[in-house]
């Protein structure tokens, strides 16, 4: 999950700093507002947690976190076919869709689990989650990435292979959903959902 927050910034900047790019992208609004750009994501986040009740009820738990993990394959797979110039409205799309990856995964995951464990246990299960989520999974996974990254773009590379990069992460996410979705058993039962709200 951190991949992006943690490279999206390098990634944009190599459209300026990289000899064949730069008289073609340093001045476009991306690369020349960066962290702008990418804090459209945060605001995409802030949005989606608005929709997640109604997803919630409407499609249950199993199929909110499929949409997170297919929006997770969409952000990383558009980040690797946009650019700041013709290919910026793919990457706009990209920050837009962070929003729905994050909040459906993170928000959803933590209301699951508040409605499913017992009261005994659900303090444990929360920092389960977070350990697993943001703490021991983003150390491991920034490490995978920077693998990654280190092969097809390394610092100081003439020619970075920035798409292959982020295909290889959007494979990997949509290997994770298809387990996700033949492993993972839990009956939605909208009724429930519609009588509780």
């Amino acid at each position: 999950m951190q991949i992006t927050n943690s490279y999206g910034s390098k990634f944009i900047g190599h459209f300026a700093n990289t000899a064949i790019y730069s008289e073609l992208y340093t001045h476009t609004f991306a690369v020349r507002f960066n962290n702008i750009f990418l804090s459209l994501s945060q605001i995409s986040e802030a949005l989606f947690i608005l929709a997640i009740p109604f997803f919630l009820r409407r499609f249950g738990i199993k199929t909110v976190m499929l949409i997170s993990m297919i929006a997770w394959v969409l952000r990383f797979g558009l980040f690797g076919v946009g650019n700041p110039a013709e290919g910026m409205a793919w990457l706009t799309l990209s920050m837009i869709i962070y929003g729905m990856a994050f909040d459906f995964f993170n928000i959803s995951g933590s209301l699951f689990i508040e409605k499913e464990t017992p009261v005994k246990f659900r303090a444990s299960a929360q920092g389960m989650l977070m350990m697993v989520t943001n703490g021991l999974g983003a150390i491991v996974g920034n490490y995978g990435a920077q693998a990654v990254i280190n092969y097809f773009a390394p610092d100081g590379s003439a020619n970075p292979n920035w798409p292959a990069a982020w295909f290889i992460f959007a494979a990997y996410a949509l290997v994770i959903a298809i387990a996700f979705a033949l492993a993972f058993r839990y009956k939605h039962r909208r009724e429930e959902a519609v009588v509780n709200r």
